[in-house]
């Protein structure tokens, strides 16, 4: 705490290219599952987009936050219920008056869903290529 730890840039990059691949794809499946099932048109991509990238976003904090597996960590009461706050107003967002001002479109309720499932793979992918990464190229 008396002075501050410099970044090990080169761990930061390996870090990113590892995890980087993983966000990628889950991108390529939201706009597959955009397009394809909900047969997605301007607003109704944006707006899934928007609440998919917001909640994977938030959601993937809890996982690259600690080296441990995310289940067993227990984070911060504030940072759970911040994070749970964001997540729940993106997705409330596009019911709402403003929705209209955003470019937004409310989503079909099977979108929920199917995003439940998407984020659930996505985070358990995430700290499935975390612990490949911390056990194979981290320095420790």
């Amino acid at each position: 705490m008396a002075q501050p730890k410099r970044w090990d840039m080169g761990f930061i990059r390996n870090f990113m290219l590892t995890i980087g691949p993983i966000s990628s794809l889950f991108d390529f499946l939201t706009f597959y599952m955009l397009i394809s099932l909900f047969h997605a048109q301007e607003m109704l991509f944006r707006t899934g987009w928007f609440v998919e990238s917001i909640a994977s976003q938030v959601l993937v904090i809890f996982v690259i936050r600690t080296r441990r597996n995310f289940l067993r960590s227990h984070p911060n009461a504030w940072l759970i219920l911040t994070s749970v706050g964001v997540v729940i107003t993106a997705m409330l967002l596009p019911f709402t008056p403003w929705a209209h001002y955003l470019g937004f479109t409310p989503l079909p309720m099977a979108f929920f869903g199917l995003l439940t499932a998407l984020l659930i793979l996505y985070l358990l992918m995430v700290e499935g290529g975390k612990q490949w990464f911390y056990k194979r190229l981290a320095k420790s």
